[in-house]
């Protein structure tokens, strides 16, 4: 395996730490510990403190550690403000442009999801949105667009963690299977429509 894929495996599993408050906002920890957690060696988790650093889930700060950024008061309605306005459009472009083993790797992610919704299962909830968003980057063409959407949706994953229901999280699995039928069906109008609705339902509080 390479250094790339193993820092993105690290990347995945310390993001999926912070994202489900496992790594408390505002805690510190040393690389050593972050190391550990990651299951990786020092360089691919070096790598994976970069990224999350980049997306501001955690904050290096010399000769005191590594801390997990904390949740502000306005972070929710910021980040879904600019979530409602970019999403739709990457669902449109990724309906357009999308191969087919994409749509059938959505079409798994949307199994995954339902069975999450069937089980109450909130945490594979998050695992499975983590497969959906990466799904739509790489099968979306516009890179400026996915490189934005990247750190608010992984922001939006913990915010939503923190007040999650397995209510909350049925209506969310509804809403994510009918922008996936839509990008299935290469409907980008309505792949558009149903990520908008979806974006309205998790602004709401």
């Amino acid at each position: 395996m390479s250094v790339h894929s193993q820092a993105h495996l690290a990347y995945l599993a310390l993001e999926r730490l912070i994202v489900t408050l496992k790594l408390v906002p505002g805690m510190l920890l040393t690389e050593k510990q972050l190391i550990e957690l990651a299951g990786h060696g020092r360089t691919p988790v070096r790598e994976a403190i970069q990224k999350l650093a980049w997306q501001e889930l955690m904050e290096v700060r010399p000769r005191v550690g590594l801390q997990i950024t904390t949740i502000g008061p306005d972070d929710r309605a910021h980040v879904m403000q600019t979530r409602q306005k970019l999403e739709p459009l990457a669902a449109s472009l990724v309906a357009e442009h999308a191969d087919a083993d994409a749509r059938r790797a959505m079409k798994g992610c949307a199994a995954e999801m339902s069975r999450c919704a069937d089980a109450g299962d909130l945490e594979g909830f998050l695992v499975a949105d983590k497969v959906f968003d990466e799904l739509m980057e790489e099968a979306c063409p516009n890179t400026f667009l996915t490189a934005a959407l990247a750190p608010l949706q992984t922001h939006a994953r913990r915010i939503w963690f923190a007040d999650a229901t397995v209510e909350r999280m049925r209506g969310s699995v509804d809403r994510h299977i009918e922008a996936i039928d839509a990008i299935v069906l290469a409907d980008a109008e309505g792949a558009a429509a149903a990520m908008s609705a979806l974006m309205d339902y998790l602004a709401r509080d």
